[in-house]
């Protein structure tokens, strides 16, 4: 979780989500979260795996955005 001016972000870093397995373990981390911050999954992989709300981002381009 990261607290920058005043707002909350939740971060899941996985190197490659290359199984379903890989998946649910990464996105399941903010089943028990309920509140309405955002929420993020970090990895290596291009294709887009958000859902749920939850939103999947490249590791590089999250770094270079920032």
């Amino acid at each position: 979780m990261e607290v920058k001016d005043g707002k909350k972000e939740y971060y899941q870093v996985a190197y490659l989500l290359a199984t379903e397995d890989v998946i649910e373990r990464e996105f399941g981390a903010y089943k028990d979260i309920q509140d309405n911050y955002p929420k993020y999954v970090l990895s290596m992989d291009r294709f887009d795996f958000s859902r749920d709300g939850i939103i999947h981002q490249n590791m590089i381009d999250f770094l270079l955005e920032r």
